[in-house]
């Protein structure tokens, strides 16, 4: 499959359209206690109501099929020096081999290739790694073990960087949900991060079903949008798999006219990404630099889990998307003034996709 970069209902799009002004004091530094403690909006076509994230077992409905990211955050972030000396930072992008990553690199001068990098960790464990080539704006790195035994031993859970803080023990448990399994992902899928074994049991019990798809959140998911203009943006890249069980249960929810609920919003670039024009997913590898947007024609998703997302952010768009952009704009101003949580750590939404979808039904939505 091929993706439209540059998809026709961008144009006449601009980012400021997507700002807002959020106070310093709303984004969350810390973890609440209790995972399923954090409040949750609900936003509708007839509703914005204030619920806690236990109520979601009133607004899923038995059949509902909740989509889950299962993949687990790395410790991403290195501290070391290069062999001259200078200290430098590593924040791998990507894992592409066993010994071999992709990885952003911040020092005073940057390294040539061929140099090498040395990490050390708090048991004085050292590995080095080989510098390699350029993929844009990241550096290609071998280490002299495998990458992720070398990530465990010496690095940090690679907090976002809108929390100004130095990553704590606390935060290599409580920065992972409870069902990941399968490491890759620079950031964690948050919008999962609210859910508690007890809680998904108490979904399945009422007969809401579940399934999971694989997508590691790249340290691009950061990254600001620069074009005012947002025909020109390009979406960074992303790597997923769809299970054949996966897509079987999302498409037998479809054929059944159950709900398909995206937890999170890396869940639902998953699942659209794999979707044909006739609503069915196919099972499969791929990158997806799918870019959801208003116009975006939804060819699967129902509803969504989310927390709130920055102002001029890709994920600020993808719900507006969803819900329409003055309603999830009318949304943040209320969550804003009843002092929610925003970001990584914060609090929840549940969105369900809008009326306003059927006005853009002729648009045809980019897939991969």
């Amino acid at each position: 499959m091929t993706v439209d970069l540059h998809p026709s209902y961008l144009n006449g799009q601009h980012l400021s359209d997507y700002d807002f002004d959020l106070p310093l004091e709303l984004i969350a530094q810390f973890p609440l206690a209790e995972r399923t403690a954090s409040r949750l909006l609900h936003v509708s076509d007839d509703v914005i109501e204030d619920l806690v994230f236990t109520d979601l077992k009133h607004l899923l409905r038995p059949g509902d099929l909740l989509v889950m990211n299962n993949t687990r955050v790395i410790k991403a972030r290195l501290r070391g020096v290069k062999e001259t000396g200078g200290a430098i930072e590593a924040m791998i992008e990507r894992v592409t081999g066993e010994n071999t990553v992709i990885s952003m690199l911040r020092a005073s001068k940057k390294p040539k290739p061929g140099s090498r990098l040395i990490f050390t960790g708090e048991n004085a464990v050292s590995y080095e790694a080989v510098v390699g080539g350029r993929q844009g704006e990241f550096f290609e790195l071998t280490f002299n073990a495998p990458a992720l035994t070398v990530l465990d031993a010496v690095g940090k859970v690679p907090l976002p960087p809108y929390i100004e803080r130095d990553a704590q023990a606390a935060d290599e448990g409580r920065y992972q949900t409870v069902y990941a399994k399968y490491p890759g992902a620079v950031a964690a899928p948050t919008a999962g991060l609210h859910f508690s074994e007890e809680l998904l049991k108490d979904l399945r019990d009422m007969g809401v079903q579940e399934t999971f798809v694989t997508l590691h959140v790249g340290a691009g998911t950061f990254q600001p949008v620069r074009e005012e203009d947002l025909s020109k943006h390009q979406m960074h890249a992303e790597w997923f798999e769809m299970s054949q069980e996966c897509a079987d249960a999302i498409n037998q929810a479809k054929r059944e006219g159950r709900r398909v609920v995206a937890v999170g919003t890396t869940s639902l670039r998953a699942i659209e990404s794999a979707a044909r024009d006739d609503g069915t997913v196919e099972a499969g590898t791929m990158d997806t630099r799918l870019f959801i947007a208003p116009g975006y024609r939804f060819k699967v998703i129902d509803a969504m889990v989310t927390n709130f997302h920055l102002p001029k952010s890709t994920l600020v768009m993808l719900v507006s998307a969803l819900v329409g952009k003055e309603r999830i704009m009318q949304a943040y101003r209320h969550a804003i003034d009843e002092k929610y949580r925003f970001f990584s750590y914060g609090d929840a939404c549940f969105l369900e996709r809008t009326r306003h979808h059927n006005e853009t039904e002729n648009n045809n939505g980019a897939a991969v």
